[in-house]
C-alpha cells in the first residue's frame, strides 16, 4: 500500500523538476532572444526546445549513466551515448526549420539571430543536458562512497566482533591451562603436608584475583603483569625448591605502558612445563627491558634434543593472540639449539589495535 508520506515525497519532486524546467525555459528565452525583439517568436522556439532538451537529459541521468557509465559498461555507454546524441541532433536540426517554417514563414531575417545558427542551438541544450547529468553523476557517486562506506563499517564490525570472539575463546583455553598447572602444584604440597601450602594458597589467592578482575581487561599495565609473573615465578620456586635456577630481570620498565593481559606468561609455563632438569637444576633465565614503545622479552630454559620441541597449548595460543593485537607490530622468534629453548619477542605497543 503506498504511504501518504511516499506520495508527498513524489509530488515535491514532480513540483522541483517542474520549477527546474521553467527555469530552464526562461534561460532558453533570454538565451536566443539576444539581438530578437520578436518575444513571441523566441518563446515559441524555445517551448519547441524543451522537450527535447527534457528527453536528452532524462535519457542520460536516468539511462545511460546509471545502468551503464556506473556499472562500467563503457562500451554500450559509449555506444547508446552515441545514438542519443545523433537523435537529440537530428531534432535540433528539425527545430532550426521549425523557425524558418512555421515562425518566420520562410522569411530567414525574421529569426532571431541565435537560432539561426545550429551549433549555437546544439550548445543551449546540451549545456543543459551535460549540467543535469554532473550533479546526477556527482550525486550517484555520493550514493556509491556512502554505501561504500557502510558496508566496510560493516564488515570491520563484523571482523571486530569476530576477533574478539576469538580472543575470548582463546582466553578460555588459557585460564584452565593455568589453572590445572598450578592446582597440580598446590595438590602434590598438600599430599606432602608441606609447609609452604598457606604461601601457595596466597599466592594463588593472588593469581585468582588477576584472573578474575583484570583478564577481560583489552589492556593492562605492564607493570601489573610483572607482578603477576612474580606471583607465579614465586608459586613455581616452591614446587620446585632447590632444583631451579631461576633469573627474572627487567631494566627500564615505564608505569604507563600498557600490553594485553597475560600476553608472556604462557612462554614462562612452557619453560617450566617443557624445562629439562641438568645437572640436578632446571635453568630459566628471563629478562625484561624497555625502549620507548618496544618491549623486549627473552626467556631461555634448558631443553633436551635440539630438534624435539612440544610448544602446548598456551604458546600455540600465545601466538593466535599475537596476531589478533599485535599483527605487523611484533617479531617473534622461537629455537631449540645447545640445549637450550630461546624465545625473545619484540613488541610494539605504539600502534595498540592498530589492524583492528
Amino acid at each position: 500500500m503506498i504511504t501518504s508520506r511516499f506520495i508527498f515525497k513524489q509530488l515535491g519532486r514532480l513540483v522541483l523538476h517542474l520549477i527546474f524546467w521553467c527555469g530552464v525555459l526562461l534561460f532558453y528565452t533570454y538565451f536566443f532572444g539576444a539581438g530578437s525583439d520578436d518575444m513571441s517568436y523566441v518563446l515559441s522556439f524555445s517551448a519547441f526546445l524543451m522537450p527535447i532538451t527534457i528527453a536528452t537529459t532524462y535519457v542520460c541521468i536516468y539511462k545511460l549513466i546509471p545502468e551503464y557509465l556506473m556499472q562500467k559498461k563503457y562500451i554500450r555507454f559509449a555506444l547508446y551515448s552515441l545514438y542519443t546524441f545523433i537523435i537529440s541532433a537530428y531534432l535540433i536540426i528539425l527545430s532550426i526549420f521549425y523557425g524558418l517554417i512555421y515562425l518566420s514563414h520562410f522569411e530567414y531575417r525574421n529569426m532571431a539571430p541565435d537560432s539561426q545558427n545550429l551549433l549555437f542551438v546544439m550548445i543551449g541544450v546540451y549545456l543543459i543536458t551535460i549540467v543535469v547529468s554532473t550533479f546526477k553523476l556527482l550525486k550517484l557517486n555520493l550514493k556509491q562512497i556512502e554505501k561504500t562506506s557502510k558496508l566496510e563499517n560493516k564488515i570491520l564490525d563484523t571482523q571486530l566482533k569476530l576477533k574478539e570472539q576469538e580472543l575470548q575463546y582463546l582466553k578460555m583455553q588459557i585460564h584452565p591451562h593455568f589453572l590445572f598447572n598450578t592446582l597440580n602444584t598446590m595438590y602434590g604440597f598438600a599430599l606432602k603436608k608441606a609447609n609452604e601450602t598457606p604461601e601457595m594458597i596466597l599466592k594463588l589467592s593472588n593469581l585468582l584475583d588477576y584472573l578474575l578482575y583484570q583478564i577481560d581487561k583489552p589492556f593492562v599495565l605492564l607493570t601489573d603483569e610483572i607482578n603477576h609473573i612474580n606471583d607465579y615465578l614465586a608459586l613455581e620456586s616452591l614446587r620446585f625448591n632447590n632444583t631451579l635456577n631461576l633469573q627474572f630481570n627487567t631494566q627500564n620498565i615505564n608505569d604507563n605502558t600498557t600490553i594485553a593481559p597475560m600476553l608472556f606468561l604462557p612462554f614462562i609455563e612452557n619453560s617450566f612445563k617443557h624445562g629439562v632438569i641438568k645437572n640436578g637444576r632446571l635453568t630459566i633465565k628471563i629478562e625484561m627491558h624497555c625502549n620507548a614503545n618496544l618491549i623486549s622479552f627473552h626467556i631461555e630454559n634448558t631443553s633436551s634434543n635440539d630438534n624435539e620441541s612440544e610448544p602446548g597449548i598456551g604458546l600455540e595460543n600465545i601466538k593466535k593472540r599475537l596476531d589478533l593485537l599485535y599483527k605487523n607490530n611484533y617479531n617473534l622468534s622461537i629455537s631449540n639449539t645447545n640445549g637450550l629453548f630461546i624465545v625473545h619477542l619484540n613488541l610494539n605497543t605504539q600502534t595498540l589495535y592498530a589492524n583492528q
